[in-house]
């Protein structure tokens, strides 16, 4: 069986070679961006047709954080919808048996009812800072949707919540929110500051899910005779942006202070996934968040130390 992992220098992309190095009979096709443009049809077109993949996970992906999509929406929208196209189309050409195609909760309405539900996808407007990358997902979960309706192929979708864990970007601007944070911290632990600023008043809440807890499920997903069109994948459980903070905190060391400016935004109030289906269907969630940003914390200072750090 083989199996063709798009972004497997990323993120999400490490944490499926993981999972899938340990299946066995299944080969792993792999190519780095500069192997293989994953936003060029006719290069796409003939790695499928020369390596005839038996499955595919698109995990590749143009991302980055609220900074990042706001200021370049044209990129964010431009190369998601190429590496959606690219790749599904050329699944469909060359005959994979199965498509996962990864998104992001994001997907959803900014009004969106929480938990949010899987049907509540084009109920209303996007958030405008991401809108972009958004677009760009819904897109690429219509168009497997619209492949599987029209030829039969099984080609699907998954919808992560937040993720973090090895390999996460750190830079500075760009990043998101909890490895922002690990580094932010972990930088103030090393010059012994006394104070750590943060945004908001700290009571949002956001729902975290360790990057190998997704793979796991994608395994999971891949194994249904008859999986969802789209479903989504999460914890269930959220945690205040303050209990996120503290727990950053306490697990790279720091002991300094952390004033929060509450003359700074908040964003959005609550932001929860209904993962009601796929608990239904018998997939879970394992790793718990003190648990797994320890072992991010962890991973950062190794690959800081390495200088394989993403920044």
């Amino acid at each position: 069986m083989k199996l063709f992992i798009a972004g497997h220098n990323g993120m999400v992309g490490g944490a499926l070679v993981r999972r899938f190095q340990r299946e066995p009979g299944v080969t792993l096709l792999l190519r780095t961006r500069k192997e293989l443009d994953l936003g060029n049809q006719a290069a796409v077109d003939a790695f499928y047709a020369a390596e005839k993949p038996d499955l595919a996970i698109i995990a590749a992906a143009k991302v980055g954080g609220i900074h990042a999509n706001h200021t370049y929406p044209a990129e964010f929208l431009f190369d998601n919808l190429a590496i959606a196209a690219n790749t599904i189309h050329a699944a469909h050409r060359h005959g994979v048996k199965r498509l996962l195609f990864l998104g992001s909760s994001c997907i959803y309405p900014k009004h969106a009812p929480q938990p949010m539900p899987e049907d509540c996808l084009l109920t209303g407007p996007l958030e405008p800072t991401n809108e972009a990358y958004a677009i760009a997902k819904i897109a690429g979960l219509k168009l497997a949707q619209a492949y599987r309706k029209q030829y039969g192929v099984m080609f699907h979708s998954a919808m992560p919540t937040n993720l973090y864990g090895p390999g996460d970007n750190y830079h500075p601007t760009n990043s998101h929110v909890l490895p922002a944070l690990i580094r932010r911290f972990d930088e103030a632990r090393e010059k012994n500051l006394p104070e750590v600023a943060a945004w908001g008043t700290g009571t949002p809440k956001r729902e975290f899910l360790h990057v190998d807890d997704l793979a796991d499920a994608c395994a999971f997903l891949l194994l249904l005779e008859n999986p969802p069109d789209w479903i989504n994948v999460g914890t269930g459980t959220d945690v205040t942006i303050r209990e996120l903070t503290e727990t950053v905190a306490a697990a790279v060391g720091y002991k300094g202070r952390i004033a929060w400016d509450a003359t700074k935004p908040d964003g959005t109030p609550r932001k929860l996934m209904d993962v009601s289906r796929l608990t239904a269907l018998g997939w879970r969630a394992k790793v718990a968040l003190r648990e797994g940003v320890g072992k991010t914390v962890a991973s950062y200072r190794a690959e800081k130390a390495a200088g394989t750090l993403r920044s």
